[in-house]
């Protein structure tokens, strides 16, 4: 049974991971680039920043993963650059709020793929949080309501990034069950970045000649929601199970809406005081309902 102690060092590691996530969509429109390079230099980078530490730290778990584990890390890199290019894709056509409002429906796709897959059957509190949590959604979106073809098209792309995603962390789940952290995002990243680059030279996405301000944003993108990040999460997935941490990051649209407004100028609607509030009470009752589990394991 772990500790309070321990899992408050848990929980503390996966605000910073939330937290660092919701970056990601206003990094996204302060580079103002297409969405496959965007994405390609993203994993790129990010691959590059965990090799070193891995082959330092973990070069015998590495190269002895198993070729079953190497075909699971494979599967969950490419669903995560799929689920990339179809997010960032989505900004350019819809709002910050809409954009991470319904990626972070990931929960859903989530918990029913735990209990089908992994036999990790949700309480009915992590039910309840999940239901409180899509009401904030729906609440906090209803004031963002736009139905121009270019609105519905973008938010199309953000719920099949929802799909992907949520995929990428029951994978991740399943794999962090025999493979540590750092061989996992390794080959996750560089699995991810090999599949963007070849969709980027095939579709002849820009590569070079970006302005020097959307190197940059890509830059911070890559290491701050990404390398920091997303390695928090998979981290977490070793502590928590994969329907906690999709529920955790569900305080992104709260988070992410609030940053765009003195950063974008994206004033957001009245629903966003309600609405994220019950997103939060969401993402607070699943987290106590984690720890109920662990106490009395």
């Amino acid at each position: 049974m772990p500790s309070a102690k321990a899992r408050a060092i848990v929980y503390a590691w996966l605000a910073l991971g939330v937290a660092s996530v919701s970056a990601a969509a206003i990094f996204i429109r302060l580079a103002d680039t297409n969405p496959v390079t965007f994405a390609t230099y993203r994993m790129l980078i990010a691959a590059a920043m965990v090799i070193v530490p891995t082959l330092l730290r973990a070069r015998g778990e590495l190269f002895g993963l198993t070729w079953a584990e190497f075909v699971l890390l494979s599967a969950s890199g490419l669903l995560l650059g799929l689920h990339f290019v179809m997010w960032t894709a989505s900004l350019s056509l819809t709002s910050v709020a809409s954009s991470v409002l319904l990626v972070t429906m990931a929960p859903i796709f989530v918990a029913v793929g735990s209990h089908v897959f992994l036999r990790e059957r949700a309480r009915r509190m992590t039910v309840a949080a999940i239901a409180i949590s899509l009401a904030g959604g729906v609440l906090l979106a209803f004031g963002d309501l736009d139905w121009s073809d270019r609105r519905l098209l973008g938010d199309g792309l953000v719920l099949a990034g929802a799909i992907t995603v949520g995929a990428h962390l029951l994978i991740g789940r399943k794999a962090r069950r025999t493979v540590g952290n750092l061989p996992y995002i390794t080959v996750v990243y560089l699995v991810a970045a090999a599949s963007l680059l070849a969709a980027a030279l095939a579709s002849g996405a820009p590569m070079l000649g970006l302005p020097v301000e959307t190197y940059f944003w890509i830059f911070v993108t890559a290491l701050v929601p990404q390398a920091i990040g997303h390695s928090l999460l998979n981290w977490s997935l070793d502590h928590l199970s994969a329907t906690k941490v999709a529920m955790a990051v569900r305080a992104e649209p709260l988070i992410a809406t609030l940053v765009a407004i003195p950063v974008l100028g994206e004033t957001p609607p009245w629903t966003v005081i309600p609405g994220g509030a019950l997103i939060l009470v969401g993402v607070f009752l699943a987290l106590k309902g984690e720890s109920t589990t662990a106490a009395s394991a």
